[in-house]
C-alpha cells in the first residue's frame, strides 16, 4: 500500500520569517487579502505585525469573529464576509482557531456545494483546493499551518467535528517565532503540550510509518529539550518549540492520532476548554491504557524525552519511564493533574459517546469502546 505525504508547497522558519509575505502575495499577482485573525491578537497588536508590512503596499481587510474554539457561525460568517471584501486570497494569523475558521471559509468558497458547514465532517470529497492561503502561526502547538486538519465546534450538537481534507492545506507556513512572543506562560505551556500529544499520539497510531516516525520522534526531543524554557520566556526556547511542532505537524497530518484528541474535543465543545490543556491532562492516563499495543514504541519515546538508561530497562520499566515523564513535563509547566475542576460526572456519557464517534478515534492503537473511554474519563475524576 502506498504511503501518503501532503505538506505545504513551500514554508519559511525563523526570526523574521513575516517578512517573506508580502514578496510572496505581490510575486503571485494577488491584489487583495482575507485577513483572518482573532479579536486577542488583534487587541494585543500581534497581528498587526503581519498588517504593518501590507499597509500601503498590499490591500487588506481583517475578519475577527473567531472564537477560541470556532464555531459553524464564525465561519457561515466569514464566508459571507469574504465574498463581499472582493478579496482573492487569505492571510491566517493566529492559533489553531484563526487558521482552522480559514481553511474552512477557503474550502467553502472554491467548494460552493459545501456551503453547509457540518457536510465537511471527515473526509469530505471536494475538488477543488482551497482559496490560497499563508498561513502564519501565533502558537507553538496546533500546527494548523501545515496540517490536512481542521476542526469546527457545533454549538448546537454540543460537539466538535474533524474535517480532514488535503485541499484544505495553506500553501505557504511562515514559522516566525517573534510572533509567539507575546504567548503567556499558560498559553505557552498549553499549547507547547498539545504539540507533545500530535508528536506521541502520531508516533503510536496505527498509521505511523518510518518517515513519520522520524518526524514525531525528533519533535518529541525538541518539545522536552524547549518546552520548560519556552514558557519561562526564554528566547531560544520559544524558538525551538516554534519548530517543534510544526514537524510535529508534518507527522500527524499525515497519518493521524488518537483517542487523547477524541476525549478532548469533548471538553472544548462542552466547556469550551482549551485544547492544548485538555490534551496535556488526558495524555498520559491514555499512554497507560494504550501502553500493551505499542511494541518497543515507549522506549524510544522514554529517550527522546531525556530518559537515561532506557536499553538496559524491562517493557514495563521504560513504558512507564515514557509515562512518568510526560507526567514530570506537565508538572513543570503548570498544567492540572485531573479533570476535577472540568468534568462534571453526569457529563461522562455523552462525552464518551462523542469521544467514540470522534474522527481521530480509529488511528488510536488499542481498539477501545465507549465503556472503555468512560472508565478513562472518570479515572481522571
Amino acid at each position: 500500500m502506498a504511503q501518503r505525504i501532503v505538506l505545504n508547497t513551500i514554508s519559511y522558519h525563523g526570526a523574521g520569517a513575516i517578512n517573506e509575505i508580502l514578496p510572496e502575495l505581490l510575486g503571485r499577482g494577488y491584489k487583495k487579502a482575507f485577513v483572518c485573525s482573532d479579536p486577542d491578537l488583534i487587541r494585543f497588536g500581534v497581528t498587526k505585525k503581519v498588517t504593518d508590512l501590507l499597509d500601503g503596499k498590499f490591500d487588506y481587510e481583517v475578519y475577527s469573529e473567531i472564537k477560541p474554539n470556532p464555531t459553524i457561525e464564525n465561519v457561515k460568517t466569514g464566508v459571507e464576509a469574504f465574498k463581499n471584501s472582493g478579496a482573492d486570497c487569505i492571510v491566517a494569523i493566529g492559533g489553531g482557531s484563526s487558521i482552522d475558521t480559514a481553511k474552512a471559509i477557503g474550502i467553502i468558497i472554491n467548494n460552493p456545494e459545501f456551503a453547509d458547514v457540518r457536510s465537511l465532517e471527515g473526509v469530505a470529497p471536494t475538488k477543488n483546493h482551497a482559496v490560497f492561503t499563508i498561513a502564519v502561526p501565533t502558537t507553538a502547538g496546533t500546527a494548523a499551518e501545515v496540517t490536512i486538519n481542521y476542526v469546527i465546534t457545533d454549538v448546537e450538537k454540543k460537539r466538535k467535528f474533524v474535517c480532514v481534507d488535503t485541499n484544505d492545506i495553506p500553501e505557504i507556513a511562515v514559522i516566525d517565532p517573534d510572533m509567539m512572543a507575546t504567548m503567556p506562560k499558560g498559553l505557552t505551556a498549553a499549547t507547547g503540550m498539545d504539540a507533545l500529544t500530535h508528536a506521541i499520539e502520531g508516533y503510536i497510531t496505527k498509521g505511523a510509518w518510518e518517515m513519520t516516525d522520524m518526524f514525531h520522534l525528533e519533535s518529541i526531543r525538541l518539545i522536552a529539550k524547549n518546552l520548560r524554557a519556552s514558557v519561562a520566556g526564554e528566547k531560544e526556547g520559544r524558538e525551538g518549540m516554534a519548530l517543534a511542532q510544526y514537524v510535529a505537524g508534518q507527522g500527524f497530518s499525515n497519518v493521524g492520532l488518537g483517542i487523547v484528541h477524541s476525549m478532548a474535543h469533548g471538553l472544548g465543545a462542552l466547556y469550551d476548554t482549551p485544547h492544548g490543556v485538555a490534551n496535556a491532562i488526558i495524555l498520559p492516563t491514555v499512554m497507560e491504557y494504550n501502553a500493551p499495543c505499542t511494541g518497543e514504541k515507549y522506549r524510544e519515546i522514554a529517550r527522546a524525552m531525556g530518559v537515561e538508561g532506557v536499553d538496559s530497562m524491562s517493557v514495563e520499566e521504560y513504558r512507564a519511564a515514557a509515562v512518568a515523564a510526560v507526567k514530570q513535563l506537565n508538572a513543570d509547566v503548570g498544567i492540572p493533574a485531573d479533570l476535577k475542576a472540568i468534568v462534571k460526572a453526569e457529563d461522562v456519557q455523552v462525552l464518551s459517546e462523542s469521544a467514540y464517534a470522534d474522527a481521530c478515534r480509529p488511528g488510536n492503537p488499542r481498539d477501545t469502546s465507549v465503556e472503555e473511554i468512560a472508565e478513562l474519563y472518570k479515572s481522571l475524576l
